[in-house]
């Protein structure tokens, strides 16, 4: 590596931080990553990113630090720029990372999502979101299915949450509900995988995109990139679907890279319309067509169901929610309180009273959070602390609006009764769009 080359410090989350390196940095003799930091998930610092991963620049691999020590990682090994490379956050929480790299002498790059997009053999549909939580993976799974209603063969590639031993994790495929129990994967992976899996599609998930797309390529007519947070695709897309949240209108432009996804996209699905007020779904489509003058904005409902709705009526109930639209998505509710009131729950206990272990710091982290229980389980313990505090709460009944069933990752002794949550478009627009896609890119049958 040569003495000049640029010293780069990669700010992350396991998952667009380590797509950035391996395409623009592993080979590249003319920068020397010096570390990743690590936010927004746990127990994710302190390990390296391997050397079966880093390439031959990087026989050591890579340490991850606590992004808290970012000013002092600057300073010790002189950086001189530091990368943004993960999402969902505040456009003020952007610029305050960058004021702080400049302030102790590093440049800080937001690189354009373009750069390190793959390019397919196959048609490629995308699915990406301007905040957490504002309904990615029904949309993804509506996709799915009207693809295969097509007589397409779809295989999803899904956003990374390698949260585990990454040198294990460089390609995983699930086409199978015993496949999340081999690859040990997090209650937060299981969220997003495990309906897909019941639905007949296999799931492509990992480190190494690369790798990942050429062995979806060889089983699929079509690749369905499942986005996680708001971030942009890794894989280029032929049809782009941004899906945006009127229940927290304004947020498509003011949060990073949310605003720029909405910008690329060819359709704009304004979800939860149901639940939503007209003035924020009129604020939420102004806003977008503001800044996106030729795609097509369209409107969908979130549409919730029970497994038993006989077991909520009257009962005194403990919410679980999925984990990051709640916790670092900033939701104020979730799909079990809309549940919950739909289907005529009697009482609403205090999550926060019964929080357990890891999950009391859960709740200290998210003020906005107290009725509602964030199914986080990216670690044994906090699967652990999670069983705990569903057994300590005082309650008839648990209402689970988590996609994966609980039933298979905890024990506990009370019922749980299933939340589903599905999109319905309004209208037909969004079938004619996949459609349309399959005619002109030659794959329909």
């Amino acid at each position: 590596m040569a003495t000049s080359a640029k010293k780069v410090i990669i700010l992350g989350a396991a998952g667009r931080d380590f797509h950035d390196f391996n395409v623009l940095f592993r080979e590249n003799s003319a920068y020397k990553v010096v570390a990743f930091t690590a936010n927004q998930i746990p127990f994710i610092s302190g390990r390296p990113y391997p050397k079966e991963l880093s390439g031959r620049l990087y026989p050591s691999g890579i340490h991850i630090y606590d992004e808290a020590e970012l000013p002092a990682l600057i300073r010790r090994f002189g950086a001189d720029i530091c990368v943004m490379a993960y999402s969902d956050l505040r456009y003020q929480d952007v610029m305050d990372k960058a004021s702080l790299a400049n302030s102790c002498g590093s440049d800080f790059w937001l690189i354009a999502p373009g750069r390190t997009m793959l390019k397919s053999s196959r048609p490629v549909i995308a699915v990406c979101g301007v905040r957490t939580g504002v309904g990615k993976s029904q949309t993804s799974r509506y996709v799915a299915l009207a693809l295969r209603r097509l007589g397409l063969r779809v295989v999803v590639i899904r956003h990374p949450m390698p949260y585990g031993i990454l040198k294990d994790e460089i390609v995983e495929r699930f086409a199978s509900l015993a496949d999340l129990d081999r690859y040990k994967t997090t209650v937060e992976e299981r969220e997003d995988y495990e309906p897909h899996i019941r639905n007949g599609f296999v799931v492509y998930s990992g480190v190494d995109y690369e790798r990942i797309l050429r062995k979806a390529e060889s089983e699929a007519d079509v690749i369905l990139w499942d986005g996680g947070n708001n971030d942009a695709p890794f894989i280029k897309p032929d049809l782009m679907i941004v899906v945006a949240d009127p229940l927290r209108a304004g947020n498509e432009l003011t949060y990073y890279p949310g605003e720029t996804v909405a910008r690329m996209a060819d359709v704009i699905i304004v979800n939860k319309a149901n639940s939503a007020k007209k003035a924020d779904l009129d604020r939420v489509a102004d806003g977008l067509s503001g800044i996106n003058k030729h795609a097509k904005i369209l409107y969908a409902d979130s549409v919730i169901s029970v497994d038993n709705p006989k077991g909520i009526k009257g009962k005194s109930v403990l919410l679980i929610e999925d984990g990051p639209t709640i916790t670092h998505g900033g939701m104020l509710f979730g799909a079990a309180s809309v549940a919950a009131k739909e289907y005529g729950a009697g009482k609403i206990v205090n999550a926060k009273r019964y929080a357990v272990g890891s999950l009391r710091a859960v709740f200290e982290k998210y003020a906005h959070l107290s009725d509602e229980l964030p199914a986080v389980g990216y670690s044994r313990r906090e699967v652990r602390d999670l069983e705990a505090t569903i057994n300590a709460a005082d309650c008839d009944v648990v209402v689970s609006a988590t996609p994966t069933d609980l039933r298979r990752i905890v024990t506990v002794d009370k019922p749980i009764v299933q939340v589903s949550y599905e999109l319905k478009p309004r209208g037909r627009a969004l079938d004619d769009e996949i459609a349309r896609f399959a005619r002109r890119k030659g794959t329909s049958r």
